[in-house]
């Protein structure tokens, strides 16, 4: 073969039969398929020094990641291969590595064990150069570290720094005391879980919620667990009345988050609003939609500014949220086409501070049951109770004082297995709403009133006159009975308040005017009956009562106007004379 021809090689790839007792060597056998050739130009000069081959880890070789088996290790040492030049005769080292590029997860502890030197103080900024910022006249934003961050091999010092999700995807890690001996920090997205303190996963097991608390603030993330065109999760209880933030990707590859105030079914009644969110982002991956963003706790406008101003997160109440999903977002122009494919039946109760949730279960059989007992013995037995003290004393016996006491413990003990029956269901008591401070206000004075009527001063006898402690008793009777049934009637229109407040039914809204009619016939009914008793005793005097709980001869008594049945007693005396009869025929 000479050295200036071209030769064509061929060449074929097949099995290679195994020697046997016949032919005791290897044999090719039928390459089938598999042949082909190639041609080689033997004069061509060729270069066998090819040199060091690159390493597939090449540019994993200056990358030191951090975890969560082991510390850091800061020290220094000269600078070598100093990837940013000029550089000082000495440099950072991270487990041994000349100033590699580091790599943490947001939501991820860091453990570092620096052995720097007391002259060298650690610290993760903003600033590339390093070397304290604020000495060229420049700002920058420190992350952890600082002077106190230093130590030698024999005592080094351990901290950790935890990077949150508002952490910037670049830092660096630099000397307090001199500029660029440190490199770049890269911090990424760990999982979703690590970057914040709680998660649930709402109703259906489709979207999952993740929140970490701050001092006025709350960061909040949503992941949706099946593919989609955008995620919304609102906060109420559904989606009317609700507001909502939606997260989607648009057509350049952009993610976006929207808020909305939504008070209708229509794509009309979706309205954008402006709330102040922060760190806002939205992810795509293989359909999956993943939006988080930053709100404060309270909005910093006015209540009756916007719908948003009334958007108020209160970490110790629990927060109801909603989900829903959808093909397509956009921001204007809403339309049928961006109505939601799937949403969530019910809200979830997220409760903030314990970092926990439960399903909201529809409490309106259990509260119409409340409402109806309450109503029967706030509107119905403890009124008729002192109606019937007030206008029945000319019944014979005791017969008023017997139906006023039958009503008013009847009323009472109606009133007590009510309140338990709510409390039971509602797992507890709270006294944020108006309602609960008026019924526990009415509870206290109803039960005072049979402790009042057990302490009652004794009788005064015939012809003796009332004395002062049950003067006082009286009048501490009538008011408090009296006042019991305003304060009751107040929490009787504050609870259908506060039910169509948490439910927003039309049937609410009819039986709070049914019963404000009831209160009306029932203060028509106090003045007719009042005005037939003072027409029946003109001469009695205007404003003051005439009854009290009692028994007996006494009930017939005015004994809150005693000076009455005492001119009768000496108008009575005064009548009598004393005659004395003598025989005729003396």
């Amino acid at each position: 073969m000479g050295t200036g021809r071209m030769v064509c090689p061929l060449l074929g790839l097949g099995l290679i039969k195994p020697p046997d007792s016949l032919r005791p060597f290897y044999l090719p056998q039928n390459h089938g398929g598999s042949y082909g050739h190639l041609t080689l130009n033997v004069s061509e000069h060729i270069d066998d020094c090819l040199g060091p081959v690159d390493a597939e880890d090449k540019q994993d070789q200056d990358l030191v990641i951090a975890d969560k088996k082991g510390p850091l290790v800061v020290s220094t040492g000269p600078a070598v291969f100093y990837p940013n030049p000029p550089n000082p005769s000495k440099v950072l080292y991270i487990n041994k590595k000349e100033a590699p590029l580091l790599r943490v997860e947001r939501g991820v502890q860091v453990k570092f064990s620096i052995q720097a030197g007391h002259d060298v103080a650690f610290y993760i900024t903003s600033d590339p150069l390093g070397g304290n910022a604020t000495l060229r006249n420049m700002s920058e934003t420190i992350y952890f570290g600082g002077p106190e961050a230093q130590g030698v091999q024999a005592t080094p010092t351990e901290l950790v720094w935890a990077p949150d999700r508002n952490t910037p995807d670049l830092v660096y890690y630099q000397s307090l005391y001199a500029q660029k001996m440190g490199w770049k920090v890269q911090v990424v997205d760990a999982g979703l879980p690590d970057m914040y303190n709680s998660s649930v996963v709402l109703d259906d097991q489709q979207v999952t919620f993740f929140w970490t608390l701050a001092e006025n603030s709350i960061s909040i993330a949503a992941r949706g667990e099946k593919k989609s065109g955008y995620l919304a999760i609102g906060f109420g209880r559904g989606m009317v009345n609700s507001y909502a933030y939606v997260g989607w990707v648009d057509d350049t590859g952009n993610g976006k988050v929207s808020t909305y105030w939504i008070d209708g079914r229509d794509a009309s009644n979706i309205h954008p609003t402006n709330e102040n969110l922060t760190h806002a982002r939205c992810k795509s991956e293989n359909g999956i939609i993943t939006m988080e963003f930053t709100r404060p706790l309270r909005p910093s406008c006015d209540l009756d500014d916007k719908p948003e101003c009334n958007n108020i997160v209160d970490p110790t109440t629990p927060l109801k949220v909603i989900w829903a999903m959808g093909a397509q977002w956009s921001v204007d122009h809403l339309s049928v086409r961006n109505m939601h494919s799937v949403t969530s039946s019910r809200p979830i109760r997220v409760l903030l501070m314990r970092g926990s949730a439960e399903a909201e279960e529809d409490l309106r059989p259990v509260l119409a049951v409340h409402g109806f007992m309450m109503f029967l013995a706030w509107g119905i037995l403890l009124p008729g109770g002192i109606l019937a003290a007030r206008y029945l004393k000319h019944i014979k016996g005791d017969g008023w004082f017997q139906i006023h006491v039958y009503l008013q413990y009847s009323g009472l003990s109606i009133v007590f297995l009510g309140f338990l029956f709510a409390v039971a269901e509602l797992r507890g008591l709270s006294f944020s709403s108006l309602h609960v401070k008026f019924g526990m206000l009415a509870i206290i004075l109803a039960i005072a009133q049979p402790i009042n009527a057990y302490l009652r001063p004794k009788k005064p006898g015939a012809g003796e006159g009332v004395s002062s402690k049950r003067r006082v008793w009286e009048y501490i009777h009538v008011i408090v009975g009296r006042g019991a049934i305003v304060v009751g009637i107040a929490a009787l229109i504050t609870g259908m308040k506060h039910l169509g407040e948490r439910y927003g039914d039309e049937d609410v809204h009819r039986l709070m005017w049914a019963l404000i009619l009831w209160i009306f016939v029932g203060v028509l009914t106090v003045i007719y009956l009042e005005y037939r008793e003072r027409k029946k005793r003109p001469d009695r005097i205007s404003g003051r009562s005439n009854w009290v709980l009692g028994s007996g001869e006494e009930e017939d008594t005015d004994l809150l106007s005693p000076s009455q049945a005492m001119a009768e007693k000496d108008s009575g005396s005064s009548d009598c004379m004393e005659v004395q009869l003598e025989p005729m025929g003396r």
